[in-house]
């Protein structure tokens, strides 16, 4: 049995009233039989007494069959008796509880919910279509009763809630995040570990599901797995940025071999000087030289040597 509890406050799930039914079927069935004999003795001369007798021992019978109740695995029944909740029956079995308890049945199994693909913008702004598959299920079944209207429509719309959030926190792309002039590093020295919505990092993850928990906590629902199911760019600008990734991988690109080209130039240079070869070059040829190496080393196609007649 649980105390009352104050209006407005949060409902806490107790354990409620299930004795055996086995045992339970036995008495009804014993009150039955007891009632059916009062009616036969009533008719062989017991009299109006025997009638009464028997018609309250057959009604109680039948009043007390109504407490009896079957549950089966990962199914709760949740007990409420004249307007007071008065606990919840958790384990599987045949049970009998208090004829006059209204008993409702809660799934305790595991759940899954797939979003809707929400329209959102990202943290640059960018116009993004995102879905989400959350997987939940009910932990406490009186808050589930009693604190929320419909416990499955409110995770819905909650989960909902949060992936729109979640979303508008992260970029879509931290290659392209980096790269806008709003963006902290430029492009090639960008922290390509940072979280972003199409890296799909475990922050992101549990950035969601962290703040799904806190939503549901209200339900009696606890998160089991939140994944993204969904993620493009929205179609009105899906070209464009497409094109701003291929500029974008295509600069990153450059400038890694320039980089590298740079540092075999400075190789080759303190290798030919410390064999002496740049003694007998003017810095006309030494220039010429350096512009040469880096030609052929940043060029897109193979070099072709010149072959000079005078």
């Amino acid at each position: 049995m649980t105390t009352p509890m104050a209006a407005g406050s949060p409902s806490r799930e107790t354990r409620g009233l299930g004795l055996s039914g086995l045992a339970m079927l036995v008495v009804v069935l014993a009150l039955f039989l007891l009632g059916v004999g009062a009616f036969v003795l009533s008719a062989v001369g017991l009299g109006p007494a025997g009638f009464v007798a028997g018609g309250l021992l057959v009604v109680a019978s039948l009043f007390l069959a109504r407490g009896l109740f079957i549950l089966r695995p990962n199914e709760a029944e949740v007990l409420v008796i004249f307007g007071k909740y008065r606990g919840t029956v958790r384990e599987s079995g045949w049970y009998w509880t208090n004829p006059f308890a209204a008993k409702s049945v809660i799934s305790l199994r595991i759940h899954n919910f797939n979003t809707p693909q929400l329209k959102v913008n990202d943290l640059d702004g960018n116009p993004i279509e995102i879905a989400a598959v959350v997987a939940w299920r009910v932990v406490d079944t009186a808050r589930a009763s009693f604190d929320v209207e419909n416990y499955a429509q409110f995770v819905q719309i909650q989960a909902e809630t949060a992936l729109r959030h979640v979303a508008s926190k992260y970029p879509y792309d931290i290659t392209l995040h980096a790269s806008t002039p709003t963006g902290a590093l430029p492009v090639g020295t960008q922290d390509m570990d940072a979280p972003s919505l199409r890296g799909a990092t475990d922050a992101v993850i549990g950035d969601l599901k962290d703040e799904l928990s806190a939503r549901l906590a209200t339900a009696g629902i606890e998160v089991t797995d939140a994944r993204l199911s969904h993620l493009a760019y929205a179609p009105e600008i899906a070209g464009a940025m497409l094109q701003r990734q291929q500029a974008t991988a295509i600069l990153a690109a450059r400038q890694r071999i320039v980089a590298g080209a740079v540092s075999i130039v400075q190789d080759a240079l303190a290798e030919l000087e410390a064999r002496r070869v740049l003694e007998a070059l003017t810095a006309q040829e030494r220039a010429e030289m350096v512009r040469s190496l880096l030609i052929v080393l940043t060029s897109e196609r193979g070099a072709q040597p010149i072959i000079s007649t005078s």
